[in-house]
């Protein structure tokens, strides 16, 4: 474990210490492009966070690559290598399209070409355990085209969800770190090696997206862009085709009997099939979502709108940093819920307090749609937006003709007055929300992703 811990805090620091010159490098290269009408910041901001999170993959694999437990993976395997030269490719491409915005096709076909160059390198499924089968052997054709398409759909859920300060790294650290729990419990805990490359890439995952997550939270001083979601999507991916294609079930019969009724006594245990889709599953829906709903509207799956799950927060009426926050606490409760279940199936507390979670997160979801009523007594300690309105309208009748005195140019520096700033105007960075929650609903006006 410790070792483990030293190469997620030397990629850690190695990101974090490298986004700040990268930022100045994105803003003399140019890579700053204007506000586009489905963004919700509203002054320009660098891209190219990918770059320090690359390099601090790059750190934490030389550093593991020299210590005595880790140096076994580069050894035994050569899914280390197979997972660098994807991650090479992919950011290579996200970085030129950070830059000049490269067509979604031909992203697409990028990313099935990093899948295809891992898989030339050993990094495939190669069998799947099947709950009361067993281990079920899968032809190379089937493990490669499993493969490629669990690598591109988790590069293209992640990048889906790159859309508020703080979002996918958050998301994905979250989900990393219930992932490198479940790894290393299958590692140690049943002695099995070849868990062992899954859990060093989600150790390097969650470090890339510690390191950065200061620079990239609300107002973020700089974005990860398609280099930083596209590379840790490949990186996410990467961990589970590890555990899910490379680990044998058979590995972990101890005294349970033969295969099939091993893997049926251990799903709760050993779970890779489920693990993998629940440590991404609101990236999941957040993508199937918009491919059927643009599809509906007789547009291209690729064609970028503001329907987003953090774009509808944010029209509920979510300030930004809530919507952030929301979508960290349902990403910990599915991830560590799964992850919870595979350790005591059995326990009927551990489902009593998902469900109990579950509603506690429908409330937050839903708290911008109550206005409770709070007594007179009680608003001196509420936020305004509770109080009654005819306190509110008094107020606002005593600004007026002070504002209105001191001209438009003063009226903006009274205390007690806002003025709306229209969206995509450079000065405001990082504000929580685009103006009037009515404007999220023009959907349509959007030209690009993010």
């Amino acid at each position: 474990m410790r070792e483990y811990l030293l190469t997620l805090c030397i990629t850690a620091a190695v990101t974090y210490l490298l986004t700040g010159p990268v930022r100045k490098f994105a803003i003399v290269a140019g890579a700053m492009p204007e506000i586009r009408a489905r963004d919700v910041h509203r002054e320009p901001t660098p891209r190219l966070g990918g770059i320090a999170m690359f390099f601090g993959l790059c750190a934490g694999l030389l550093v593991a690559s020299h210590l005595t437990n880790l140096n076994q993976v580069f050894e035994d395997s050569n899914e280390a290598r197979a997972l660098l030269s994807g991650a090479a490719l992919i950011w290579l491409l996200g970085v030129l399209d950070d830059k000049f915005e490269i067509d979604a096709l031909i992203k697409l076909g990028a990313q099935v070409i990093a899948a295809g160059v891992m898989i030339l390198q050993g990094l495939t499924i190669l069998w799947l355990p099947i709950p009361g089968v067993g281990t079920v052997a899968v032809t190379p054709w089937q493990g490669n085209l499993l493969t490629v398409a669990l690598v591109v759909i988790t590069i293209n859920a992640v990048n889906f969800v790159d859309g508020l300060d703080g979002l996918a790294a958050g998301m994905v650290c979250i989900a990393a770190t219930a992932f490198f729990l479940y790894s290393y419990r299958i590692w140690y805990g049943y002695g099995a090696e070849a868990a062992a490359p899954a859990t060093l890439f989600s150790a390097l995952l969650i470090g890339m997206c510690l390191g950065f997550l200061p620079h990239n939270l609300h107002p973020a001083r700089i974005f990860m862009g398609d280099s930083g979601s596209m590379l840790i999507g490949l990186v996410l991916a990467a961990s589970a085709v590890s555990v899910t294609g490379q680990l044998d079930v058979e590995a972990l019969n101890v005294d349970l009997g033969g295969t099939r009724e091993a893997t049926h006594a251990m799903v709760p245990v050993f779970i890779p099939l489920i693990m993998p889709l629940t440590i991404i599953a609101l990236p999941m829906a957040d993508l199937i979502l918009a491919i059927v709903r643009r599809t509906w509207r007789g547009q291209s799956p690729f064609a970028a709108d503001r329907g987003h799950l953090h774009h509808r927060l944010l029209e509920i009426g979510h300030s930004h940093s809530r919507a952030v926050l929301i979508m960290y606490f349902w990403s910990a409760l599915i991830a560590f819920g799964a992850l919870a279940y595979s350790v005591n199936s059995a326990s009927m507390w551990i489902v009593l307090g998902v469900v109990f979670l579950s509603a506690i997160g429908l409330v937050l979801l839903l708290l911008p749609r109550f206005t409770p009523r709070i007594p007179r007594w009680m608003e001196a300690f509420v936020p305004p937006r509770y109080r009654r309105a005819r306190r509110s309208a008094a107020r606002a009748s005593r600004q007026a003709p002070a504002a209105a005195e001191a001209g438009p140019a003063d009226a903006a520096e009274q205390p007690g007055t806002r003025t709306p700033v229209a969206a995509g105007v450079s000065g405001v960075n990082g504000a929580t929300a685009v103006g009037p929650r009515a404007r999220l609903a023009d959907r349509r006006r959007a030209s690009s992703s993010r």
